[in-house]
């Protein structure tokens, strides 16, 4: 079965948000863990991160978070997705520990090249402009599947799934043998279905954060559709 990964930032209300996802048929939930300077993530996702820092969730707090949603997903992956810095801040061992504590089932720090820091067990991200032996060095690495990153650039809602995708997919799967799961610039049902046709599984973010604004019904019902697309391709 294709998998289908939501991204929701860390909030007062996230938990409540997560376990809507699920009930939708999310797979697995990643976490974002605010940033003030995310230079990964484009202009929902930052936006999205300033709302959450002005409501004081900090590292603490986001931890915290996340114990209340895996009381409320008991069986669901979770990941935390951040950025080096704050890792550095909080200490990176302790991050780890006290991350997988909360219930965190991997990490994933968007600016931390493959390579850098191999004792911290991540999940870690290729993109089309990564040379080979970045793919092969990531692949090795990574913890359980590898992150594709489908477009040059930040997160964020395009108008087509990116041409660049299948030969990335491709490259990968001269190396590993884990499951690819492809993220940035999927949105619609119909990229969702494009997407999950390519690799095996998706991550929807900027546009289920958006969602996720109207409650935790609106994005149920949105990761419904999602459901249904990528499981059509398993039945196509």
């Amino acid at each position: 079965m294709k998998k289908l990964v939501v991204y929701l930032m860390s909030g007062p209300e996230t938990p409540e948000l997560a376990a809507a996802a699920v009930a939708g048929g999310a797979d697995l939930i990643e976490l974002g863990f605010p940033f003030s300077d995310p230079l990964a993530d484009g202009p929902v996702i930052r936006r999205a991160a300033e709302r959450a820092l002005q409501q004081g969730m900090r590292t603490r707090a986001c931890l915290d978070g996340l114990a209340r949603t895996r009381e409320l997903v008991p069986r669901t992956p979770l990941v935390p997705m951040t950025y080096a810095a704050l890792l550095e801040a909080y200490g990176w061992d302790r991050f780890a520990r006290d991350a997988h504590a909360a219930g965190a089932t991997s990490l994933i720090v968007a600016d931390l090249p493959a390579g850098e820091r191999p004792e911290l067990r991540r999940i870690q991200l290729v993109a089309p402009t990564s040379t080979d032996e970045r793919v092969r060095i990531a692949a090795e690495q990574t913890d359980g599947w590898l992150y594709l990153v489908t477009v040059t650039g930040t997160t964020g809602a395009r108008t087509d799934v990116s041409p660049a995708l299948a030969g990335l997919v491709e490259r990968a799967r001269a190396v590993t043998n884990l499951p690819l799961y492809a993220g940035f610039g999927i949105a619609t049902p119909e990229q969702a279905r494009t997407a999950a046709d390519l690799a095996d599984g998706i991550v929807v973010g900027s546009r289920a954060v958006e969602v996720a604004e109207e409650g935790p019904d609106a994005l149920r019902e949105y990761v419904r559709t999602l459901r249904h697309a990528v499981d059509a391709v398993v039945a196509a």
